[in-house]
């Protein structure tokens, strides 16, 4: 294919991420599996996004334990397209205006400094680093990565979110934004709950289409990635999108 591209470990899910009701709250969690050791003793790469999120609200409210806040603000976060409003952040339920700005200014500084934009992707690895922290979410999420013509990154986008286990993917929603940033090429991405990486036959489908509306827009599809949180497919590699 003209354009093609050449194209490290999470630990297991814990009753932390699988959101069950073994735990309370970090205090909860022996002290070596509360998000704070772990930060100090692995670094924040070995964190969840929700773990994240907790050491930066630091407190939940009464009948909310900071981990499930944080669980539902990891969930609103991955529906918006932009980082969302101060207000509309503070009228989730234990937030507040004082959380919501910490999160917010947490989101802009991030952008700002360490933003994906400029990350130049030359192997299917550089793309799965930047989405990997999907990987555990529950229900799948289709994601587009931006690219202009040296395949340097414009922006990583959460395209839809599915049910547990399919995503349908219109390609209008996949190029909508690619269109707006002018891009020259796009990876897409989701990933797979259950941690098998194997294309379904709408994996497929959903491919073929994605490739021949690229090829209209001329825009280059460069690759489709099916991954968990430990390891991907790619169907560039596989050579899958000829």
């Amino acid at each position: 294919m003209e354009n093609a591209i050449c194209y490290e470990q999470i630990p297991p899910l814990t009753a932390l991420e699988e959101g069950t009701s073994k735990v309370s709250g970090p205090l909860g969690l022996p002290k070596s599996e509360r998000p704070r050791e772990r930060l100090m003793a692995l670094g924040p790469s070995s964190l969840t996004d929700r773990e994240l999120l907790s050491i930066l609200l630091n407190s939940g409210i009464k009948g909310k334990d900071v981990l499930s806040l944080a669980g539902e603000l990891v969930e609103r976060l991955d529906s918006e397209s932009r980082i969302p409003p101060v207000k509309e952040l503070a009228d989730m339920i234990g937030l507040g205006n004082s959380k919501a700005c910490a999160v917010v200014a947490m989101l802009e500084y991030g952008r700002r400094r360490w933003g994906p934009c400029g990350s130049r992707i030359n192997h299917p690895s550089d793309a799965y680093a930047l989405i990997r922290h999907f990987a555990d979410r529950r229900q799948e999420r289709f994601i587009c990565i931006s690219l202009n013509g040296a395949h340097e990154t414009l922006a990583v986008r959460i395209v839809t979110i599915g049910l547990v286990n399919r995503t349908i993917v219109h390609p209008r929603e996949v190029f909508s934004d690619p269109l707006i940033d002018r891009s020259s090429a796009i990876i897409v991405a989701h990933n797979h709950p259950s941690g098998r990486l194997q294309p379904s036959e709408e994996d497929e489908e959903i491919t073929r289409r994605l490739k021949a509306t690229a090829d209209l827009l001329g825009i280059s599809l460069l690759d489709h990635l099916i991954f968990s949180e430990t390891e991907y497919f790619s169907f560039s590699q596989e050579g899958r999108l000829n």
